[in-house]
């Protein structure tokens, strides 16, 4: 199985070398399809995006705002299948039903930097064959647990995995003040791990999901009403979040599943 790659950040590079086929990497910087194709070893090669060959399989692994544009773009170079791992899966499945009838489809969202691989990866199979099992028996030989979704139920899930969450830490970054060694509470702790680890990051892939998600807006009323809150209202708002977080529906509260904080292009 021969393997085009659009975009040769981190997460691309991940799937270069979590799949078991002939890869080639196309990126607006031919610097970085080099070094990915590296990284990838066993004979990866590249290709400059003015090239018109096909594969079998093309995989677009570019940021989500761009997502569709380079559906639009590459599609009609694959000849088996055509999948994404931008981290979006509504508007890229509609593009690729569009350009790319014919063909297997499939979206990916591996929940997790590439750095902290294996892990979950949510699965969108819109038009699924033996092309697309392959690959992704391929993943999960690597250790990486399949996560059957919708496309709908993916998008709406991530509005408060990503969005939201992001939105809150980054909040605690920039309001929260160092304080003198020995003050450290256990959450105060674990948010400032939480805030290193997201400042960590590449800004552009966090810009991104907060304009493709909402999430943020919930996070800044919630705030809103803590700071305005007498005590009385304040300990009417603690109720409603333990309510809300002890509840069946948030489930198992001591999961530790990366919901993909990190660079993941």
């Amino acid at each position: 199985m021969d393997v085009l790659i659009v975009g040769a950040g981190a997460m691309g590079t991940w799937f270069g070398r979590a799949i078991d086929a002939s890869v080639t990497f196309t990126d607006v910087d031919a610097d970085a399809a080099t070094a990915a194709a590296d990284a990838v070893g066993t004979d990866a090669e590249t290709a400059s995006l003015e090239e018109t060959d096909s594969y079998d399989v093309v995989c677009l692994a570019v940021p989500m705002t761009h997502a569709t544009d380079a559906i639009a773009t590459h599609a009609g170079r694959a000849d088996d299948a055509i999948v994404d791992v931008s981290g979006v899966m509504g508007p890229p499945l509609e593009a690729m039903a569009t350009q790319a009838p014919d063909i297997e489809r499939a979206s990916l969202h591996p929940l997790f930097a590439p750095e902290r691989a294996p892990g979950s990866i949510a699965v969108v199979r819109d038009d699924a064959g033996s092309t697309i099992d392959a690959l992704l028996a391929d993943l999960e030989g690597r250790g990486n647990d399949l996560l059957e979704t919708t496309a709908g139920e993916h998008d709406d899930a991530m509005k408060s995995v990503q969005a939201a969450t992001h939105a809150a830490v980054l909040s605690f970054a920039l309001a929260a003040d160092p304080v003198p060694e020995g003050f450290q509470t256990p959450i105060y702790d674990g948010l400032r791990t939480l805030a290193e680890r997201v400042t960590d990051g590449t800004p552009r892939v966090y810009a991104d999901i907060q304009d493709t998600f909402d999430g943020a807006d919930a996070v800044a009323r919630a705030a809103a009403e803590i700071a305005e809150a007498d005590p009385a209202e304040l300990e009417s708002l603690y109720d409603e979040a333990s309510r809300r977080w002890h509840s069946p529906e948030f489930g198992d509260a001591d999961s530790t599943a990366d919901s993909g904080d990190g660079d993941r292009v």
